[in-house]
């Protein structure tokens, strides 16, 4: 009989995986499922970024192994991106290239975490986490922001929160999933109380372009040199660059860290596939007039949806600044319903109104679902139209 261990015994299914993949086979079945499941950019990844890589192929750049941590001309491109949207730039042994910045992440925690070690996860959080801690027997350590608080944590918060055993404060701005951006002055007090305490802070920086509205993206690793220092950015091209099958990531920050990243993923995936390595550097020195069209039309979906949502009876909505995801809050919603578990909830929108939406449950966030806006207008709003019937009849 196969004995699992009890890592995979313990860890929970991507909630987002897993609505995205029930939403396939539904539809699979001939079902008119319209799924607002992943964050995925629905554009193709721009011309200058393909042709990149083709040539890289046809030169047979692309035939070999590179150095695990990331090509050096690759690692350049970094720097020069950090100092142009960071204000700062950095040498190459500060920098780490892997298989993605979800893998990025998991080599982080694998890296500066030994059993019985504390990570502050404000929550709602992104779904992996949570789970990704555990694997590398840490111990995530979650509390609720409010929605009058914009879903951000507090100094107050984080201190409350905080033991002799915290090593890392996890900060992701703009949020996945609330799409909320914390202010200058509001990072400013959270790095200065890191700095104090001696957290590591790993800023998940994915969604930093993707800002709408006017607002603006504060990289808290760039407000002084002390909370830099403090600091692991994690970064990466899917979303910006609509790259998410090249699966490009980068952390940027302590050498000591950054070399222990660089072992973990010596030992894993080896080097990021080099074909995507020589896309991302055109991503990030090439042509950047096709990421201002996809963030100009992340913006005016967002402002076409987001009033037509308010209008569904009892989904309440705080508009977001960036990334690309909406997260109403639908305690009214399903008491009108008769739901009182979100995920319950969320099964009988997709059943009965054809609409695959992300429960909250998976966020540390049971009243609430996520539905991504990362999808053609058309579809959106046909999605809405049915999740107010469906709430109508």
């Amino acid at each position: 009989m196969t004995k699992l261990s009890n890592r995979v015994l313990d860890m929970e299914e991507s909630v987002t995986l897993a609505a995205s993949a029930r939403a396939k086979a539904l539809k699979a079945q001939g079902r008119d499922i319209l799924s607002l499941t992943l964050g995925e950019p629905d554009f193709v990844t721009p011309k200058n970024i393909q042709d990149a890589a083709i040539e890289a192929i046809q030169n047979g750049k692309a035939s070999f192994y590179t150095v695990a941590s990331g090509l050096p001309e690759l690692k350049v491109a970094i720097s020069d991106y950090m100092e142009k949207f960071y204000g700062y730039a950095v040498p190459a042994n500060e920098i780490v290239v892997g298989t993605g910045a979800k893998f990025i992440l998991y080599a982080f925690f694998a890296t500066v975490l030994n059993p019985g070690d504390e990570v502050i996860i404000p929550t709602p959080c992104w779904v992996s986490y949570v789970d990704q801690v555990k694997m590398v027997d840490g111990v995530p350590v979650t509390f609720q922001t409010t929605e009058a608080n914009d879903f951000k944590a507090t100094v107050k918060q984080l201190e409350a929160a905080r033991t002799d055993r915290t090593k890392v404060l996890l900060l992701n701005s703009p949020s996945n999933p609330t799409g909320m951006i914390y202010s200058k002055d509001e990072l400013q007090a959270i790095g200065d109380w890191a700095v104090e305490h001696n957290i590591l802070i790993l800023a998940d920086d994915i969604y930093g372009r993707l800002v709408y509205n006017g607002n603006e993206f504060t990289a808290i690793s760039g407000l002084s040199e002390a909370i830099r220092k403090q600091t692991i950015v994690v970064n990466g091209v899917s979303k910006t660059y609509a790259m998410t099958g090249w699966r490009v990531g980068f952390a940027v920050g302590n050498p000591e860290i950054i070399a222990g990243i660089a072992k973990i993923i010596s030992q894993t995936t080896s080097n990021l596939t080099a074909v995507s390595q020589y896309a991302a550097i055109e991503a990030l020195t090439g042509d950047q007039s096709s990421i201002e069209v996809m963030r100009q039309a992340f913006e005016e979906r967002l402002n076409t949806i987001y009033p037509l949502l308010n209008e569904v009876p009892g989904f309440e909505v705080i508009k977001p600044q960036g990334a690309f995801y909406l997260f109403p809050n639908v305690k009214k919603a399903m008491e009108m319903k008769g739901y009182t578990d979100v995920t319950e909830f969320t099964n009988a929108i997709l059943e009965e109104a054809e609409v695959a939406l992300v429960t909250g449950a998976g966020f540390g966030a049971p009243e609430n679902v996520r539905l991504s806006y990362a999808t053609d207008l058309d579809t959106l709003k046909e999605a809405v139209r049915r999740l107010k019937a469906f709430m109508e009849k």
